[in-house]
C-alpha cells in the first residue's frame, strides 16, 4: 500500500509557530511532530511507501525523515516549487504512482483506520474516496424563513447537522489523467468534475478522533489532549523496560528490546551533519512494492 502525504504548504493560520518550522513538524506532546505520528500510523496499518509531496521549508522535512526507515518504510519526495493547489502535487508522479493509493494532508491528527479507506476505495470502484467526519454548529439566533416580504417560518436557535472532508482521501490515478502536470489542481475542482460527471466520489464515514492542527487554538487543543489520546494516537507506543527505566530499551511485539530511537532533528546529534536525504530519482522515489 503507498501513501502520499501533502506537506508542502507555509501554513500561515499556524503562524508564528511554522515561521521557522514546515507544519507537519510542529510538536505534539513532548517529544513527537505530527509527522512522525502519521508515519508511525501508516507503518502500524501496513502500508510499505510514501511520497512526501514537498515545498516550503521541505529540506527540513527531508533532513527529518529521510528515508523514513526508522519507521519501517520506504520514503521518496516530490518538490512543489510553485503552489499546484490541494492535488495539484499528484499531477507531478502520476507515472510513479500505484493505481490506488491514500492521500492525506501532513497535518492530521486521528485514529482513522488509513488502511480501510484505502481498501473501502478500491472496492468501490469509485475514482475518489473522501473520509468524512460529522459537524454540528449551533445558531445562536432564531432563524426566519421569508418569502415576498411574509415570516413563512421559524426556528428558534437551531443546530445544522453536515459532514466535512478529514484531508484523508482514496484516490484512483485514473481520476487524474485529463489534468495537467505542472499546473494547479484543486480538490474543489476535482469533486465538482467528478460530480458533473455524474462519477460521484464514495464516501468513508468516521466518527472516532480527529483533529485538523489547521489553526493555533487547534494545535493548543492537540497538545492539552495529547495525553489523554495517546493510546489512541500512538496504538504502537512502546513499552519502556529495564530496571530504571532510563536504559533506553523498549519492548517491541516480537519479545525483543532495541534502542529506543531518539527524535530525528535538521541536524543529526551523532556528527553533527545534516540527516540522510533521499534522492528524487526514479530508484528511490517511494513507489509501491
Amino acid at each position: 500500500m503507498h501513501a502520499v502525504i501533502l506537506a508542502g504548504g507555509k501554513g500561515v493560520r499556524l503562524r508564528p509557530y511554522t515561521t521557522a518550522l514546515p507544519k507537519p513538524l510542529v510538536p505534539i506532546g513532548d517529544q513527537h511532530a505530527i509527522l512522525e505520528i502519521v508515519m508511525r500510523q501508516l507503518a502500524a496499518a501496513g502500508f510499505q511507501t510514501v511520497t512526501l509531496a514537498i515545498g516550503h521549508l521541505g529540506h527540513i522535512i527531508r533532513a527529518y525523515v529521510g528515508n523514513g526507515s526508522q519507521w519501517g518504510l520506504r520514503v521518496g519526495y516530490a518538490v512543489e516549487d510553485s503552489p499546484l493547489g490541494t492535488l495539484g502535487p499528484l499531477l507531478t508522479m502520476q507515472d510513479r504512482l500505484p493505481d490506488n493509493f491514500l492521500v492525506m494532508n501532513g497535518d492530521v491528527l486521528t485514529d482513522l483506520d488509513f488502511a480501510g479507506v484505502l481498501k473501502h476505495h478500491e472496492s468501490s470502484g469509485a475514482p475518489l474516496t473522501i473520509a468524512t467526519y460529522a459537524r454540528q454548529v449551533k445558531i445562536d439566533f432564531g432563524v426566519l424563513t421569508a418569502e415576498d416580504g411574509a415570516i413563512t417560518g421559524f426556528q428558534e436557535k437551531p443546530s445544522i447537522d453536515y459532514r466535512v472532508s478529514m484531508g484523508v482521501y482514496g484516490v484512483s490515478r485514473a481520476a487524474l489523467a485529463k489534468y495537467t502536470p505542472g499546473l494547479p489542481l484543486g480538490f474543489d475542482e476535482l469533486v465538482l468534475d467528478l460530480l458533473a460527471a455524474r462519477t460521484p466520489p464514495s464516501a468513508y464515514e468516521f466518527d472516532g478522533y480527529w483533529l485538523d492542527i489547521g489553526r493555533p487554538d487547534d494545535y493548543d487543543r492537540a497538545n492539552a489532549e495529547f495525553s489523554l489520546n495517546r493510546s489512541l494516537l500512538l496504538p504502537d507506543e512502546p513499552v519502556i523496560t529495564g530496571p530504571a527505566a532510563g536504559e533506553g530499551l523498549y519492548a517491541v511485539p516480537n519479545g525483543q528490546d532495541r534502542p529506543v530511537p531518539a527524535a530525528r532533528t535538521a541536524i543529526d546529534a551523532a556528527d553533527g551533519q545534516p540527516a540522510a536525504a533521499v534522492p528524487t530519482g526514479p530508484e528511490n522515489d517511494g513507489r509501491a512494492a
